[in-house]
């Protein structure tokens, strides 16, 4: 098994347990905590974000699986892309996943984190965090392959 596997299935099993885990234990142990800057509350989000298409609640689970199913299979036939990018997808499957599941299992996305210093910011999570996070890597990943590539095409 080549190490980009093995390494994607560690990043996975990490990141989805320890999310999964903490919306647990929000759900069931009332970790709410209020701070000056930023609170721990329980909240549903029944869209996307920023509760965006919420009136597809019922639907989006299922949606959402398709899209992953399709992501899937391309990176299955486009093996090179997901070795060549493994770190943050296997970062964005995990916390795309845990989020789906949320949706089976409590009906909606478990959100916890509720920014309100100066403004006040959407309730998130960690797997909202580790999205952004993976898209950004993806975005930091891009803009080096073109400037190594510009780079090589002034040389020539």
């Amino acid at each position: 098994m080549r190490k980009e596997y093995k390494l994607s299935i560690i990043i996975f099993i990490c990141i989805f347990a320890i999310d999964q885990f903490v919306k647990y234990a929000f759900v069931n142990f009332s970790w709410e905590v209020d701070g000056p800057y930023m609170s721990l509350k329980l909240a549903y989000n029944y869209g996307v974000a920023f509760s965006m298409f919420a009136f597809l609640q019922e639907y989006l689970k299922y949606i959402q699986l398709l899209i992953a199913l399709i992501a899937t299979i391309y990176l299955l036939k486009n093996k090179e892309v997901f070795y060549k990018y493994f770190l943050p997808i296997s970062i964005l499957y995990a916390a795309g996943l845990s989020n789906i599941l949320d949706r089976f299992t409590y009906g909606a996305v478990v959100d916890y984190f509720y920014w309100h210093y100066g403004f006040e910011f959407a309730i998130f999570n960690i797997a909202d965090v580790m999205i952004n996070i993976a898209v950004a890597i993806l975005i930091f990943m891009q803009i080096k392959e073109a400037r190594d590539e510009k780079k090589k095409a002034s040389k020539s």
